[in-house]
Protein backbone atom coordinates (compact mmCIF):
# COMPACT_ATOMS: atom_id res chain seq x y z
CA UNK A 1 0.00 0.00 0.00
CA UNK A 2 2.86 2.40 1.02
CA UNK A 3 4.39 1.77 -2.23
CA UNK A 4 1.21 2.78 -4.65
CA UNK A 5 1.09 5.70 -2.49
CA UNK A 6 5.25 6.83 -2.44
CA UNK A 7 4.52 6.43 -6.52
CA UNK A 8 2.33 8.81 -7.52
CA UNK A 9 3.26 11.12 -4.67
CA UNK A 10 7.03 10.90 -6.50
CA UNK A 11 5.54 11.92 -9.81
CA UNK A 12 3.36 14.89 -8.35
CA UNK A 13 6.44 16.57 -6.29
CA UNK A 14 8.80 15.67 -9.78
CA UNK A 15 5.69 17.27 -12.07
CA UNK A 16 5.85 20.52 -9.30
CA UNK A 17 9.74 21.04 -9.49
CA UNK A 18 9.40 20.99 -13.19
CA UNK A 19 6.99 23.52 -12.84
CA UNK A 20 8.09 25.04 -10.70
CA UNK A 21 11.87 25.42 -13.11
CA UNK A 22 10.00 26.14 -16.25
CA UNK A 23 9.30 28.78 -18.50
CA UNK A 24 8.35 32.29 -16.73
CA UNK A 25 5.01 32.71 -18.16
CA UNK A 26 3.93 36.18 -19.43
CA UNK A 27 6.74 38.14 -18.61
CA UNK A 28 7.34 41.37 -20.88
CA UNK A 29 10.24 41.60 -22.95
CA UNK A 30 11.88 44.72 -24.53
CA UNK A 31 14.03 44.53 -27.74
CA UNK A 32 16.48 46.60 -29.35
CA UNK A 33 17.78 45.06 -32.18
CA UNK A 34 20.29 46.18 -34.20
CA UNK A 35 19.27 46.63 -37.92
CA UNK A 36 21.05 44.53 -40.79
CA UNK A 37 22.67 40.80 -40.78
CA UNK A 38 22.29 40.99 -36.58
CA UNK A 39 19.29 40.77 -36.54
CA UNK A 40 18.81 37.27 -38.36
CA UNK A 41 19.97 35.53 -35.65
CA UNK A 42 18.00 37.54 -32.84
CA UNK A 43 14.89 37.55 -34.72
CA UNK A 44 15.16 33.62 -34.41
CA UNK A 45 15.18 33.84 -30.27
CA UNK A 46 12.99 36.93 -30.13
CA UNK A 47 10.09 34.38 -31.98
CA UNK A 48 11.21 31.26 -29.16
CA UNK A 49 10.47 33.68 -26.82
CA UNK A 50 6.97 34.75 -28.17
CA UNK A 51 6.24 30.97 -28.95
CA UNK A 52 6.61 30.27 -25.19
CA UNK A 53 3.91 32.91 -24.06
CA UNK A 54 5.74 36.02 -23.01
CA UNK A 55 4.71 39.69 -24.63
CA UNK A 56 7.67 40.49 -26.59
CA UNK A 57 7.79 44.44 -28.07
CA UNK A 58 10.71 45.14 -30.90
CA UNK A 59 11.73 48.64 -31.10
CA UNK A 60 11.49 49.54 -34.97
CA UNK A 61 12.68 52.31 -36.62
CA UNK A 62 10.44 53.89 -39.61
CA UNK A 63 13.02 53.48 -41.85
CA UNK A 64 14.25 50.17 -41.91
CA UNK A 65 16.58 47.33 -43.67
CA UNK A 66 15.73 43.91 -42.79
CA UNK A 67 13.24 44.09 -39.45
CA UNK A 68 9.59 43.65 -40.21
CA UNK A 69 6.81 42.61 -37.89
CA UNK A 70 5.86 39.14 -36.83
CA UNK A 71 2.55 37.42 -35.33
CA UNK A 72 5.39 36.21 -32.64
CA UNK A 73 5.79 39.46 -31.16
CA UNK A 74 4.70 43.06 -31.50
CA UNK A 75 6.57 46.22 -32.71
CA UNK A 76 6.72 49.78 -31.83
CA UNK A 77 7.64 51.90 -34.55
CA UNK A 78 9.59 54.84 -33.67
CA UNK A 79 10.62 57.90 -36.07
CA UNK A 80 14.07 58.62 -37.33
CA UNK A 81 15.60 61.67 -38.58
CA UNK A 82 16.48 59.93 -41.86
CA UNK A 83 14.61 58.24 -44.56
CA UNK A 84 14.74 54.95 -46.42
CA UNK A 85 16.36 56.54 -49.25
CA UNK A 86 19.49 58.11 -46.82
CA UNK A 87 19.40 54.39 -44.93
CA UNK A 88 19.71 53.07 -48.28
CA UNK A 89 22.42 54.90 -49.35
CA UNK A 90 24.45 54.44 -46.17
CA UNK A 91 24.56 51.07 -47.04
CA UNK A 92 25.66 51.52 -50.07
CA UNK A 93 28.08 54.22 -49.22
CA UNK A 94 29.54 51.00 -46.84
CA UNK A 95 29.56 49.06 -49.56
CA UNK A 96 31.69 51.17 -51.79
CA UNK A 97 35.43 49.74 -52.43
CA UNK A 98 34.60 46.95 -51.39
CA UNK A 99 36.24 45.20 -54.39
CA UNK A 100 38.89 47.52 -54.38
CA UNK A 101 41.87 46.27 -52.13
CA UNK A 102 44.18 48.52 -49.59
CA UNK A 103 47.37 48.20 -48.68
CA UNK A 104 48.34 46.71 -45.50
CA UNK A 105 47.33 48.02 -42.27
CA UNK A 106 45.30 50.75 -44.67
CA UNK A 107 42.82 48.73 -44.68
CA UNK A 108 42.52 47.85 -40.48
CA UNK A 109 42.02 52.13 -41.10
CA UNK A 110 39.44 51.62 -43.97
CA UNK A 111 37.20 49.33 -42.33
CA UNK A 112 37.06 51.08 -39.09
CA UNK A 113 36.05 54.75 -40.87
CA UNK A 114 33.10 52.36 -42.83
CA UNK A 115 32.21 51.05 -39.26
CA UNK A 116 32.32 54.77 -37.93
CA UNK A 117 30.18 56.36 -40.82
CA UNK A 118 27.31 52.99 -40.68
CA UNK A 119 26.74 53.27 -36.96
CA UNK A 120 26.57 56.67 -36.88
CA UNK A 121 23.51 57.26 -38.36
CA UNK A 122 21.81 54.60 -36.37
CA UNK A 123 23.21 56.53 -33.59
CA UNK A 124 21.25 59.34 -34.74
CA UNK A 125 18.09 57.27 -34.88
CA UNK A 126 18.90 56.55 -31.21
CA UNK A 127 18.54 59.57 -30.20
CA UNK A 128 15.42 60.36 -31.82
CA UNK A 129 14.22 57.73 -30.19
CA UNK A 130 15.60 58.59 -26.78
CA UNK A 131 13.99 61.74 -27.08
CA UNK A 132 10.27 60.10 -28.29
CA UNK A 133 8.95 61.81 -25.10
CA UNK A 134 5.65 59.96 -25.38
CA UNK A 135 6.87 56.57 -26.22
CA UNK A 136 9.54 56.84 -23.84
CA UNK A 137 6.57 57.10 -21.06
CA UNK A 138 4.69 54.79 -22.68
CA UNK A 139 7.65 52.21 -22.56
CA UNK A 140 8.47 52.80 -18.88
CA UNK A 141 4.71 52.33 -17.62
CA UNK A 142 5.45 48.79 -19.16
CA UNK A 143 6.89 47.65 -16.56
CA UNK A 144 9.45 45.19 -18.83
CA UNK A 145 11.24 42.69 -17.07
CA UNK A 146 14.50 42.50 -19.18
CA UNK A 147 15.37 43.83 -22.15
CA UNK A 148 17.07 41.69 -24.87
CA UNK A 149 19.30 43.69 -27.37
CA UNK A 150 22.72 43.73 -29.09
CA UNK A 151 25.77 46.04 -27.53
CA UNK A 152 26.76 46.47 -30.82
CA UNK A 153 24.93 49.97 -30.65
CA UNK A 154 24.10 51.92 -27.43
CA UNK A 155 19.86 52.50 -27.54
CA UNK A 156 19.19 48.96 -25.83
CA UNK A 157 22.06 49.44 -22.99
CA UNK A 158 21.01 52.90 -22.30
CA UNK A 159 16.97 52.35 -22.09
CA UNK A 160 17.85 49.31 -20.40
CA UNK A 161 19.80 51.19 -17.33
CA UNK A 162 17.03 54.26 -17.73
CA UNK A 163 13.84 51.66 -16.86
CA UNK A 164 16.38 49.72 -14.28
CA UNK A 165 15.65 46.56 -16.10
CA UNK A 166 18.62 43.75 -16.98
CA UNK A 167 19.92 43.62 -19.90
CA UNK A 168 20.85 40.27 -21.79
CA UNK A 169 23.52 40.93 -24.59
CA UNK A 170 22.75 39.19 -28.19
CA UNK A 171 26.10 39.34 -29.88
CA UNK A 172 28.83 37.57 -31.87
CA UNK A 173 31.19 40.03 -30.38
CA UNK A 174 32.41 43.67 -29.88
CA UNK A 175 35.27 45.32 -32.14
CA UNK A 176 38.28 46.37 -30.14
CA UNK A 177 37.28 43.20 -27.78
CA UNK A 178 35.03 45.55 -25.82
CA UNK A 179 32.83 43.23 -24.83
CA UNK A 180 35.67 41.26 -23.00
CA UNK A 181 37.23 44.56 -21.65
CA UNK A 182 33.57 45.21 -20.05
CA UNK A 183 32.76 41.61 -18.49
CA UNK A 184 36.88 42.29 -17.27
CA UNK A 185 37.61 38.99 -18.57
CA UNK A 186 41.11 37.93 -18.51
CA UNK A 187 42.84 37.84 -22.69
CA UNK A 188 46.37 36.93 -22.51
CA UNK A 189 48.17 38.89 -25.66
CA UNK A 190 50.19 35.31 -25.36
CA UNK A 191 47.95 32.89 -26.57
CA UNK A 192 44.79 35.03 -27.37
CA UNK A 193 44.78 36.64 -31.28
CA UNK A 194 44.29 40.29 -31.83
CA UNK A 195 41.53 40.64 -34.82
CA UNK A 196 43.53 41.51 -37.87
CA UNK A 197 46.72 39.98 -36.44
CA UNK A 198 46.46 37.04 -38.71
CA UNK A 199 47.38 34.79 -35.65
CA UNK A 200 46.43 31.28 -34.17
CA UNK A 201 46.44 30.71 -30.36
CA UNK A 202 49.65 29.14 -31.22
CA UNK A 203 52.33 31.95 -31.70
CA UNK A 204 55.86 31.81 -32.40
CA UNK A 205 57.76 34.59 -30.91
CA UNK A 206 57.52 37.20 -33.76
CA UNK A 207 53.69 36.78 -33.73
CA UNK A 208 53.09 37.20 -29.91
CA UNK A 209 55.42 40.77 -30.58
CA UNK A 210 52.99 41.62 -33.42
CA UNK A 211 49.98 41.21 -31.53
CA UNK A 212 51.40 43.42 -28.54
CA UNK A 213 51.76 45.87 -31.05
CA UNK A 214 48.23 45.20 -32.44
CA UNK A 215 46.86 45.26 -29.04
CA UNK A 216 48.90 48.98 -28.53
CA UNK A 217 46.94 49.95 -32.08
CA UNK A 218 43.63 48.43 -30.31
CA UNK A 219 43.46 51.17 -28.07
CA UNK A 220 44.01 53.64 -30.14
CA UNK A 221 41.31 52.07 -32.59
CA UNK A 222 38.41 51.96 -29.91
CA UNK A 223 39.23 55.68 -28.64
CA UNK A 224 38.26 56.81 -32.53
CA UNK A 225 35.61 54.03 -32.70
CA UNK A 226 33.77 54.29 -29.54
CA UNK A 227 33.74 58.32 -29.16
CA UNK A 228 30.41 59.27 -29.87
CA UNK A 229 28.75 55.96 -27.70
CA UNK A 230 31.06 57.36 -24.80
CA UNK A 231 29.59 61.22 -25.75
CA UNK A 232 26.12 59.71 -25.92
CA UNK A 233 26.05 57.73 -22.48
CA UNK A 234 27.71 60.19 -20.75
CA UNK A 235 25.48 62.72 -21.81
CA UNK A 236 22.16 60.10 -21.10
CA UNK A 237 23.17 58.36 -17.93
CA UNK A 238 25.80 59.79 -16.37
CA UNK A 239 28.16 62.72 -16.83
CA UNK A 240 32.17 61.27 -17.78
CA UNK A 241 30.51 57.74 -17.73
CA UNK A 242 31.85 55.47 -20.95
CA UNK A 243 29.75 53.24 -23.10
CA UNK A 244 32.36 49.93 -21.61
CA UNK A 245 30.91 51.08 -18.31
CA UNK A 246 27.56 50.87 -19.33
CA UNK A 247 27.47 47.95 -20.73
CA UNK A 248 29.60 46.26 -18.01
CA UNK A 249 26.00 46.14 -16.10
CA UNK A 250 24.72 43.51 -18.87
CA UNK A 251 23.50 40.29 -16.98
CA UNK A 252 23.99 37.78 -19.49
CA UNK A 253 26.34 37.94 -22.66
CA UNK A 254 24.85 35.34 -25.07
CA UNK A 255 27.72 35.35 -27.06
CA UNK A 256 27.26 33.71 -31.34
CA UNK A 257 30.53 31.71 -31.20
CA UNK A 258 31.69 28.67 -29.47
CA UNK A 259 35.31 26.92 -29.61
CA UNK A 260 34.84 24.94 -32.57
CA UNK A 261 34.62 28.42 -34.67
CA UNK A 262 37.11 30.64 -31.96
CA UNK A 263 40.11 29.65 -30.53
CA UNK A 264 40.47 28.72 -27.01
CA UNK A 265 40.12 31.57 -24.39
CA UNK A 266 39.13 32.81 -21.01
CA UNK A 267 35.43 33.36 -20.26
CA UNK A 268 33.62 34.97 -17.09
CA UNK A 269 31.10 32.82 -16.00
CA UNK A 270 28.05 35.56 -17.40
CA UNK A 271 29.22 34.73 -20.86
CA UNK A 272 27.09 31.97 -22.43
CA UNK A 273 28.18 30.46 -25.76
CA UNK A 274 25.46 30.04 -28.15
CA UNK A 275 27.03 29.69 -31.36
CA UNK A 276 25.45 27.38 -34.10
CA UNK A 277 21.58 29.39 -33.17
CA UNK A 278 20.86 30.46 -36.55
CA UNK A 279 20.95 26.73 -38.30
CA UNK A 280 19.38 25.18 -35.74
CA UNK A 281 15.84 24.44 -38.47
CA UNK A 282 15.95 23.54 -41.85
CA UNK A 283 12.39 23.84 -43.91
CA UNK A 284 11.78 22.34 -46.96
CA UNK A 285 13.06 23.63 -50.21
CA UNK A 286 10.54 25.86 -52.70
CA UNK A 287 9.78 23.23 -56.04
CA UNK A 288 11.68 24.94 -58.07
CA UNK A 289 14.49 24.89 -56.30
CA UNK A 290 14.25 21.59 -54.92
CA UNK A 291 14.39 20.23 -58.63
CA UNK A 292 17.50 22.18 -59.66
CA UNK A 293 19.50 20.67 -57.22
CA UNK A 294 17.98 17.19 -56.99
CA UNK A 295 18.93 17.54 -60.51
CA UNK A 296 22.63 17.96 -59.98
CA UNK A 297 23.48 14.30 -59.91
CA UNK A 298 26.92 13.13 -58.08
CA UNK A 299 28.53 16.29 -59.11
CA UNK A 300 25.93 18.15 -57.14
CA UNK A 301 25.73 21.91 -56.20
CA UNK A 302 27.28 24.64 -54.88
CA UNK A 303 25.61 28.32 -53.11
CA UNK A 304 27.46 30.83 -53.70
CA UNK A 305 26.12 34.13 -51.29
CA UNK A 306 28.31 36.66 -49.89
CA UNK A 307 25.76 38.08 -47.15
CA UNK A 308 22.55 39.83 -46.93
CA UNK A 309 24.24 42.91 -47.48
CA UNK A 310 25.61 42.61 -50.90
CA UNK A 311 24.08 40.96 -53.71
CA UNK A 312 25.92 42.39 -56.23
CA UNK A 313 29.62 43.27 -57.75
CA UNK A 314 31.60 45.01 -60.51
CA UNK A 315 30.71 43.58 -63.79
CA UNK A 316 34.48 42.70 -64.56
CA UNK A 317 34.73 40.81 -61.46
CA UNK A 318 30.82 39.18 -62.03
CA UNK A 319 31.83 37.91 -65.36
CA UNK A 320 34.84 35.87 -63.64
CA UNK A 321 32.58 33.97 -61.75
CA UNK A 322 30.44 33.25 -64.61
CA UNK A 323 33.36 32.06 -66.58
CA UNK A 324 34.86 30.02 -63.79
CA UNK A 325 31.11 28.47 -63.45
CA UNK A 326 31.17 27.51 -66.84
CA UNK A 327 34.49 24.94 -66.42
CA UNK A 328 32.85 23.17 -63.72
CA UNK A 329 30.11 20.13 -64.18
CA UNK A 330 28.57 21.76 -60.64
CA UNK A 331 25.79 23.31 -60.31
CA UNK A 332 25.62 26.99 -58.58
CA UNK A 333 22.64 28.77 -56.82
CA UNK A 334 24.38 32.59 -56.97
CA UNK A 335 22.53 35.51 -54.63
CA UNK A 336 23.42 38.01 -57.56
CA UNK A 337 21.07 41.46 -58.03
CA UNK A 338 23.95 42.62 -60.29
CA UNK A 339 23.79 43.51 -64.17
CA UNK A 340 23.07 39.89 -65.41
CA UNK A 341 24.56 39.14 -68.98
CA UNK A 342 22.84 37.88 -72.22
CA UNK A 343 25.13 34.23 -71.76
CA UNK A 344 24.47 32.97 -68.26
CA UNK A 345 25.89 29.51 -67.97
CA UNK A 346 23.36 26.65 -68.10
CA UNK A 347 24.47 25.17 -64.55
CA UNK A 348 23.82 28.54 -62.98
CA UNK A 349 20.44 29.80 -61.12
CA UNK A 350 20.50 33.26 -60.01
CA UNK A 351 18.52 34.05 -57.14
CA UNK A 352 17.65 37.71 -55.04
CA UNK A 353 17.38 35.83 -51.71
CA UNK A 354 18.67 32.15 -50.92
CA UNK A 355 17.42 30.05 -48.30
CA UNK A 356 21.16 29.61 -47.85
CA UNK A 357 21.03 26.95 -44.04
CA UNK A 358 17.80 25.13 -46.33
CA UNK A 359 20.14 24.47 -49.11
CA UNK A 360 23.66 23.43 -47.43
CA UNK A 361 21.78 20.80 -45.70
CA UNK A 362 20.93 19.03 -48.67
CA UNK A 363 23.45 16.38 -49.45
CA UNK A 364 24.15 17.12 -52.76
CA UNK A 365 25.38 20.19 -51.52
CA UNK A 366 29.68 20.63 -52.18
CA UNK A 367 31.27 24.08 -51.69
CA UNK A 368 29.56 26.72 -49.73
CA UNK A 369 31.00 30.29 -51.51
CA UNK A 370 30.64 32.81 -48.35
CA UNK A 371 32.15 35.74 -48.17
CA UNK A 372 32.98 34.75 -44.03
CA UNK A 373 30.11 35.69 -41.65
CA UNK A 374 30.06 34.15 -38.85
CA UNK A 375 25.97 33.13 -39.83
CA UNK A 376 27.32 31.85 -43.01
CA UNK A 377 29.82 30.03 -41.34
CA UNK A 378 27.84 28.46 -38.60
CA UNK A 379 25.50 27.03 -41.60
CA UNK A 380 28.52 25.30 -43.20
CA UNK A 381 30.12 24.10 -39.92
CA UNK A 382 26.34 22.99 -38.89
CA UNK A 383 25.41 21.16 -42.43
CA UNK A 384 29.47 19.51 -43.12
CA UNK A 385 29.82 21.80 -46.24
CA UNK A 386 33.11 22.98 -46.78
CA UNK A 387 33.78 26.57 -47.58
CA UNK A 388 35.68 28.30 -50.37
CA UNK A 389 36.07 31.78 -48.49
CA UNK A 390 36.26 35.67 -49.78
CA UNK A 391 36.54 38.16 -47.29
CA UNK A 392 35.48 41.26 -47.72
CA UNK A 393 35.14 43.36 -44.66
CA UNK A 394 35.13 43.43 -40.61
CA UNK A 395 35.67 40.47 -39.26
CA UNK A 396 35.49 38.42 -42.03
CA UNK A 397 38.96 38.21 -42.86
CA UNK A 398 39.83 36.59 -38.76
CA UNK A 399 36.38 34.57 -39.31
CA UNK A 400 37.98 33.17 -42.51
CA UNK A 401 41.57 32.83 -40.75
CA UNK A 402 39.82 30.20 -38.23
CA UNK A 403 38.39 27.82 -40.75
CA UNK A 404 41.36 27.91 -42.90
CA UNK A 405 44.04 26.87 -39.94
CA UNK A 406 41.31 23.91 -39.23
CA UNK A 407 41.65 22.65 -43.02
CA UNK A 408 38.07 23.05 -43.84
CA UNK A 409 38.17 26.01 -46.27
CA UNK A 410 40.19 27.50 -48.77
CA UNK A 411 40.43 31.33 -48.99
CA UNK A 412 41.05 33.23 -52.08
CA UNK A 413 41.64 37.07 -52.42
CA UNK A 414 38.91 38.55 -54.45
CA UNK A 415 40.55 41.73 -55.09
CA UNK A 416 42.92 39.58 -57.04
CA UNK A 417 41.78 36.69 -58.28
CA UNK A 418 41.11 35.42 -61.94
CA UNK A 419 39.22 32.97 -63.55
CA UNK A 420 42.18 30.26 -63.51
CA UNK A 421 42.50 30.67 -59.22
CA UNK A 422 38.73 30.47 -58.87
CA UNK A 423 38.27 27.04 -60.82
CA UNK A 424 41.66 26.01 -58.94
CA UNK A 425 40.03 26.94 -55.59
CA UNK A 426 37.36 24.95 -56.46
CA UNK A 427 37.97 21.71 -57.68
CA UNK A 428 40.58 21.66 -54.27
CA UNK A 429 37.75 21.97 -52.06
CA UNK A 430 35.17 19.55 -54.17
CA UNK A 431 37.60 16.83 -55.16
CA UNK A 432 40.54 17.09 -52.28
CA UNK A 433 38.16 14.91 -49.60
CA UNK A 434 40.40 15.64 -46.89
CA UNK A 435 38.57 18.98 -46.90
CA UNK A 436 35.17 17.28 -46.84
CA UNK A 437 36.18 14.60 -44.05
CA UNK A 438 37.89 17.73 -41.43
CA UNK A 439 34.81 19.72 -42.09
CA UNK A 440 32.51 16.41 -41.32
CA UNK A 441 34.35 16.00 -38.10
CA UNK A 442 34.29 19.80 -36.93
CA UNK A 443 30.61 19.69 -38.20
CA UNK A 444 30.34 16.12 -35.17
CA UNK A 445 31.89 18.36 -32.31
CA UNK A 446 29.88 20.91 -32.55
CA UNK A 447 26.61 19.24 -33.01
CA UNK A 448 27.85 16.88 -30.13
CA UNK A 449 26.32 19.00 -27.41
CA UNK A 450 24.31 18.90 -23.96
CA UNK A 451 21.53 21.36 -25.14
CA UNK A 452 20.94 23.41 -28.19
CA UNK A 453 21.79 26.70 -28.80
CA UNK A 454 18.39 28.01 -28.94
CA UNK A 455 17.12 26.37 -25.76
CA UNK A 456 20.25 27.85 -23.83
CA UNK A 457 19.34 31.05 -24.90
CA UNK A 458 16.02 30.81 -23.74
CA UNK A 459 16.63 29.20 -20.44
CA UNK A 460 19.30 32.09 -19.74
CA UNK A 461 16.87 34.74 -20.99
CA UNK A 462 14.32 33.50 -18.39
CA UNK A 463 16.64 33.06 -15.59
CA UNK A 464 17.80 36.64 -15.60
CA UNK A 465 13.46 37.33 -15.69
CA UNK A 466 13.14 34.78 -12.73
CA UNK A 467 15.56 36.35 -10.47
CA UNK A 468 15.70 40.19 -12.04
CA UNK A 469 19.30 39.69 -13.20
CA UNK A 470 22.30 37.56 -12.54
CA UNK A 471 24.17 39.73 -9.95
CA UNK A 472 25.38 36.06 -8.42
CA UNK A 473 27.76 35.80 -11.90
CA UNK A 474 29.30 39.45 -11.99
CA UNK A 475 32.85 38.98 -11.28
CA UNK A 476 33.99 41.16 -8.05
CA UNK A 477 37.04 43.02 -10.41
CA UNK A 478 34.22 45.28 -11.51
CA UNK A 479 34.99 46.91 -8.29
CA UNK A 480 38.48 46.68 -8.04
CA UNK A 481 40.45 49.88 -9.56
CA UNK A 482 43.14 49.27 -12.51
CA UNK A 483 45.88 49.85 -9.79
CA UNK A 484 44.11 46.96 -7.39
CA UNK A 485 43.41 44.72 -10.24
CA UNK A 486 46.73 44.13 -11.26
CA UNK A 487 47.52 43.54 -7.58
CA UNK A 488 50.06 46.28 -8.24
CA UNK A 489 49.98 47.62 -4.48
CA UNK A 490 50.06 44.19 -2.67
CA UNK A 491 53.28 43.85 -5.42
CA UNK A 492 54.41 47.00 -4.09
CA UNK A 493 53.87 46.42 -0.21
CA UNK A 494 55.80 42.93 -0.52
CA UNK A 495 58.35 44.87 -2.54
CA UNK A 496 58.52 47.66 0.43
CA UNK A 497 58.19 44.70 3.33
CA UNK A 498 61.44 42.53 1.47
CA UNK A 499 63.28 45.58 1.34
CA UNK A 500 62.63 46.89 4.62
CA UNK A 501 63.09 42.84 6.03
CA UNK A 502 66.45 42.82 3.88
CA UNK A 503 67.77 46.10 5.04
CA UNK A 504 67.10 45.81 8.77
CA UNK A 505 68.51 41.89 8.05
CA UNK A 506 71.92 43.73 6.73
CA UNK A 507 72.11 46.48 9.22
CA UNK A 508 71.88 43.61 12.24
CA UNK A 509 74.77 41.86 10.31
CA UNK A 510 76.73 44.54 10.09
CA UNK A 511 75.81 45.82 13.62
CA UNK A 512 76.75 42.44 15.13
CA UNK A 513 79.93 42.52 13.10
CA UNK A 514 80.89 45.84 14.05
CA UNK A 515 79.81 44.63 18.01
CA UNK A 516 81.55 41.45 17.72
CA UNK A 517 84.81 42.48 16.04
CA UNK A 518 85.29 45.58 18.51
CA UNK A 519 85.63 42.99 20.92
CA UNK A 520 87.69 40.96 19.97
CA UNK A 521 89.66 44.12 19.47
CA UNK A 522 89.70 45.12 23.07
CA UNK A 523 90.41 42.03 24.75
CA UNK A 524 93.71 41.74 21.92
CA UNK A 525 94.62 45.32 23.59
CA UNK A 526 93.78 43.93 27.12
CA UNK A 527 95.80 40.76 26.67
Amino acid sequence: MRSRVWFPLTGLLAWLCCLRLGPVQGEKVLVMPVDGSHWLSMKILVKELGRRGHEVTVLVPESSLLIQGSDSYKTEVYKVPYTQDELDKSLNKLREGLFDQQPGLADLFVNVNRLVQFTSIQSVGCEALLDNEPLMTKLRTEGFDMMLTDPFLPCGSILARMFSIPAVYFLRGLPCELDIKANKCPSPVSYVPKFFSGNTDRMSFPERVKNMMMSFLESYICTVLYQKFDELVSKRIQDGMSYKELISEGAIWLLRYDFVFDWPKPLMPNMVLIGGINCAKTAPLPADLKEFVDASGDDGFIVFTLGSMVSDMPEAKAKQFFDAFRQIPQRVIWRYTGEIPKDVPKNVKLMKWVPQNDLLAHPKAKVFMTHGGSHGIYEGVCNGVPMLMFPLFGDQGDNVHRMTSRGVAVKLNIFDMTTETLVDGLKKVIYDKGYKERMVGLSQIHLDRPVEPLDLAVFWSEFVMRHKGASHLRVAAHDLNWFQYHSLDVIGFLVFVFVAVLWLTLKSCLFCTRKCCGKRGAKKKSE
